[in-house]
C-alpha cells in the first residue's frame, strides 16, 4: 500500500500528475488546486497518497497535507461518495472550509460541487457531521471568523474552487481582482461565479 511519494514531477495537468520515483513514473489523481500548488515540471514534489483498489483497478490520489488525505478518506467512506466525487468536493472546499460548511449546515455551499444536488447535500451534511471532526462552541466561531477574515485562506479557497470548476488562471485572476478583500468564502465564490457567468 503506497502512503506517500517523493520524486520529480515529470508532467501535470488539471487533474493528474506524473511523478517519477526511483525510475518509476506514478500517475496520481489530484485536485486542480494541488496541481497548481506542486510547481512546474522538473521540480521535486512530495504527496500524501491514498492508494485506492477496486476490482482490477488501482488508482493513486495525492494530497499536499495529511489532513486533506484524511478528509478524502472520510468522504469516500460515506455512502454514495466515490473517489471522483470526493476529489470534486475537495476541489471546491478545502478541509477547513468543508468542516465549516458541515458545522453551519450550509446546503447551498455543498451544492456548488458539480454533481451534488440538494438531496445529496442534505444527506452528506447528516452523515459527515458524525464522521468529520467539527469545531465546537467558540472554536467553531473562530474557524468561521478565520475563513471570513479576508486572509489568504479565503482567496485561496475561492481560487481552488474556481479551478476545480474548470476556469482558467486568467479568468480566476481577473474575477478575484474584482472581489472584496473580506467576506465569507462561500459568498465570495457565489459572487465570482455570478461575475464569470455574466462575462
Amino acid at each position: 500500500m503506497i502512503g506517500s511519494l517523493r520524486g520529480e514531477l515529470l508532467h501535470r495537468d488539471d487533474g493528474e500528475l506524473l511523478v517519477e520515483v526511483g525510475g518509476i513514473g506514478y500517475r496520481v489523481q489530484v485536485t486542480p488546486g494541488t496541481a497548481l500548488e506542486v510547481g512546474e515540471a522538473g521540480s521535486e514534489v512530495f504527496l500524501h497518497v491514498h492508494h485506492h483498489r477496486r476490482d482490477d483497478v488501482e488508482t493513486l490520489y495525492g494530497f499536499t497535507s495529511v489532513d486533506e488525505r484524511q478528509v478524502f478518506e472520510t468522504l469516500i467512506g460515506t455512502h454514495g461518495v466515490g473517489p471522483a466525487l470526493g476529489l470534486a468536493i475537495l476541489s471546491v472546499h478545502s478541509p477547513l472550509a468543508l468542516r465549516t460548511v458541515i458545522a453551519s449546515e450550509d446546503v447551498a455551499a455543498l451544492c456548488l460541487v458539480p454533481g451534488v444536488g440538494k438531496k445529496t447535500a442534505a444527506r452528506l451534511l447528516v452523515e459527515l457531521k458524525s464522521k468529520l471532526a467539527l469545531p465546537e462552541g467558540d472554536g467553531a466561531a473562530a474557524e468561521v471568523a478565520s475563513i471570513g477574515s479576508g486572509g489568504g485562506s479565503v482567496r485561496s479557497d475561492v481560487r481552488d474552487a474556481l479551478a476545480g470548476l474548470g476556469y482558467g488562471n486568467d479568468e480566476i485572476s481577473r474575477v478575484l481582482a474584482d472581489l472584496p478583500e473580506e467576506g465569507d468564502s462561500s459568498d465570495l465564490l457565489r459572487q465570482a461565479l455570478q461575475r464569470l457567468a455574466a462575462a
